[in-house]
């Protein structure tokens, strides 16, 4: 089949959409200036977006514990019970009593990372007057507007789009000099099995991303696509190009473009697999599958394929700023729970499925060297109302909890509990001024404190919003980080010290953990094991008889999955 006829085959949409074999591709096309992206670019810092498709309970991941009794009164059939072994998580015990959270018992890996400080939670996250529409509660959340307002272009797309025009030059030259050796990469890459989200539109462009399966598979489409070979073997149909005389004419235009777009997929398809088999695996094992009960069609993780691609994609060295993954099935207006144990099914299996994979995420990263270089933030259109319905579900409702991991996050909770007596009457929390923080102004943070963009960009990005509307979201002091773990893991100085026979040891621990605490020579040979079991949350001390030792310094350590810390003992 010749050059004309591959083009036959890739239907043209007015988003600039080509379905390939029943994938869509997307060029990622922007502003003449684009091939100078890379290198306009202040930082290596990713963001990674994680949509709740479907608008996700927030309220049965992250329970007011001070309103404990209005919580379960509200939704009593699919409440997360107090008691027994399914009982909620308690996120912090150092947290104000307005703060308290119970976490579904499928979030411990959250609760892990938090205790790592490697998680915020930005509570009652939405817009005033909210929509209870998906389709445009996703616009207004991709365009970055209001309830009211209407618009054609995303938030990310107007940011690429800023950020980096007029950067290294103007090229006027498009798609023939894209990609090039200063962006080789897409500016962003959406795993979502389907078209691209408004978030990466810009005004007079196509998205500035491409949608992708995997790199595999997206480079073993392209390369068996009917006229690729033709090209790379220069057995190209002339008649596939448009006559001379057409020079300068929309038609031609047109033409010359799709021919360049099909020229770069090879490029861009060649690329991503290139990174992706230089990235490599690590040792962490992503979860596959719900291990407990659900409904058969919400058992396998979507989530563990998408994030290990993205791993190996920037480990590999890709460059791509922006990365959108998906997972639906949040719209749980019948049968979220099973009906014999609220803790479990379909929302359960959703749930563990976000948190151990960002669990498993983390892991990779560190062990990758990235763990600095990442933002990984949800986003769900709209929450569930407080009120349960008779179908042992939830309805459509309005202001919902984002998750924040990373390990350059400030770690903690961001705004109080919804007030759950405004819900008594509608049975739906406020979106009220006042009873939510805005959407925007997390992304707003995002934007001037992750990727360093100028203030005075952001009402463009935002119209009709304050750029001064921040949040306290990342860490902006070396010892924060710090100050959040010896808050909530310390280990207490021993006595007596010096110590002649028996001394008293002491700890305290904010969350359930195994516990090790070690003795060491001043050499780091290893004395003894002083204690080594599960303990529960809170202080612990025991007693040790170290009449053994030989006079001198020592080093005791307290170790968790949290943290390790060290002291010096002196025996005479």
């Amino acid at each position: 089949m010749k050059r004309r006829e591959f083009i036959r085959n890739a239907s043209l949409a007015t988003a600039g959409t080509f379905f390939l074999e029943g994938t869509f591709f997307k060029q990622l096309y922007g502003l003449p200036q684009i091939q100078a992206l890379a290198k306009a670019s202040k930082n290596d810092r990713i963001l990674i977006l994680l949509q709740l498709h479907g608008g996700n309970d927030g309220l049965n991941q992250t329970i007011p514990i001070n309103q404990y009794a209005e919580y379960y009164n509200l939704r009593p059939n699919i409440a997360i019970s107090d008691t027994g072994s399914r009982k909620y998580i308690k996120l912090d015990n150092l947290l104000p009593d307005e703060q308290q959270l119970g976490l579904h018992p499928d979030m411990l890996p959250l609760k892990q990372l938090y205790d790592m400080g490697k998680v915020n939670i930005v509570q009652n996250v939405g817009y005033e007057n909210m929509n209870g529409s998906h389709f445009k509660g996703r616009d207004i959340w991709f365009g970055g507007v209001g309830a009211n307002d209407r618009i054609t272009s995303g938030w990310i797309g107007r940011y690429l789009e800023l950020e980096f025009e007029g950067a290294g030059g103007v090229n006027p030259k498009f798609p023939d000099d894209f990609p090039n050796n200063d962006m080789l990469d897409p500016l962003g890459l959406e795993f979502s099995g389907g078209d691209v989200s408004l978030g990466f539109h810009t005004e007079d462009t196509i998205p500035t991303a491409i949608s992708i399966p995997s790199p595999n598979t997206f480079f073993g489409l392209v390369s068996t696509l009917p006229g690729y070979d033709e090209e790379i073997l220069k057995q190209i149909d002339d008649r596939g190009f448009p006559p001379t005389s057409l020079n300068g004419s929309l038609y031609a235009n047109e033409l010359n473009w799709i021919l360049g777009i099909e020229d770069s997929t090879y490029d861009y398809a060649k690329r991503l697999k290139e990174c992706y088999d230089r990235g490599g695996n690590t040792q962490v094992n992503y979860p596959e599958r719900y291990p407990l009960a659900a409904p058969n069609g919400f058992l396998n993780n979507p989530l563990a394929t998408p994030f290990k691609i993205i791993a190996r994609l920037i480990a590999g060295g890709c460059m791509t700023k922006v990365y959108l993954v998906r997972i639906g099935g949040f719209d749980t207006h019948i049968n979220q729970v099973e009906r014999y144990d609220n803790s479990l099914g379909a929302h359960a299996a959703l749930t563990y499925h976000i948190f151990a994979t960002m669990k498993a995420f983390q892991e990779d990263l560190r062990l990758r060297g990235l763990e600095g270089r990442i933002v990984t933030v949800t986003m769900s259109e709209f929450g569930r109302r407080a009120k349960s319905n008779a179908s042992y579900g939830s309805d459509h409702g309005t202001v919902a909890p984002m998750f924040v991991f990373g390990n350059k996050i400030n770690p903690g909770v961001i705004g109080k509990n919804t007030d759950l007596r405004k819900a008594q009457s509608s049975g739906n929390l406020s979106d009220a001024i006042g009873d939510f923080t805005d959407y925007r102004a997390v992304f707003n943070t995002i934007l001037q404190d992750w990727f360093e963009v100028e203030p005075s960009k952001i009402p463009i990005i935002f119209p009709n919003f304050n750029p001064s509307l921040t949040i306290p979201l990342f860490n902006k002091s070396l010892t924060s980080l710090d100050n959040f773990l010896n808050e909530r893991y310390r280990l207490e100085d021993v006595y007596p010290n010096p110590v002649k026979a028996e001394a008293n040891f002491g700890f305290y621990i904010n969350t359930p953990s195994f516990v090790r605490v070690k003795l060491q020579d001043m050499k780091g040979n290893l004395i003894a094991i002083l204690m080594n079991e599960f303990v529960s949350e809170g202080r612990h001390s025991f007693i040790a008889n170290l009449s053994f030792l030989r006079a001198g310094t020592y080093v005791y350590t307290l170790e968790t999955e949290q943290i390790r810390t060290s002291k010096k003992l002196v025996k005479i």
